[in-house]
């Protein structure tokens, strides 16, 4: 355990994402971790389960990233940016994505994981929710459709949806009309 041990010493027993004291273990950053500390992140249950999906990202939460994206470790910089990305709907989370510094080979590292995630993740709304064949959606903006002629409005209900190859992309009828839409752009209903 002395990657646990690593961390432990350099994050001050404390979750490098939000702070919590409780409930700590090893991160590896994916893609390609090689379970060193440096590609390792010491951080709490609460964080984790949402980062792995098994709850639903808190976007309260994850304010803390405003803080984290500052850190001197490369691993918690390329976590930071991973969850700010996947928040960029909320406009705090658009604008640290702004702000954010990383250095070539670490910015490299945050996309390698973002790109994984999107061929191999569930497709999931604008609040992280998991969607399915079939789900009920809610546009939460106003969409033009390009060669429709028409504009989506905000709070149309799109029923029965399919899923796409592409996780970010799901297919529903708006007006009659089969099209393709960006999933970050809808609410489960």
């Amino acid at each position: 355990m002395a990657t646990e041990q690593a961390l432990k010493q350099r994050s001050n027993s404390s979750c490098e994402l939000c702070g919590s004291t409780e409930n700590l273990s090893v991160y590896p950053v994916p893609p390609t971790s090689d379970l060193s500390a440096q590609q390792s992140i010491y951080t709490c249950q609460g964080c984790l389960s949402q980062i792995e999906g098994k709850t639903e990202l808190d976007v309260n939460h994850w304010r803390c990233l405003n803080d984290s994206m500052w850190n001197q470790e490369p691993a918690v910089q390329v976590m930071s940016y991973r969850l700010l990305h996947k928040l960029s709907t909320e406009s705090w989370a658009q604008d640290a994505l702004d702000m954010i510094y990383l250095e070539d080979e670490v910015r490299t590292w945050a996309e390698q994981g973002i790109a994984a995630e999107q061929t191999n993740g569930p497709t999931r709304d604008s609040n992280g929710a998991e969607l399915q064949e079939g789900d009920n959606v809610t546009l939460i903006k106003d969409l033009k459709v390009k060669g429709a002629n028409f504009t989506a409005k905000q709070g149309t209900m799109v029923r029965g949806i399919s899923l796409t190859d592409n996780p970010e992309h799901i297919e529903g009828k708006v007006n009659g009309t089969r099209i393709v839409l960006v999933a970050a752009y809808l609410k489960k209903a």
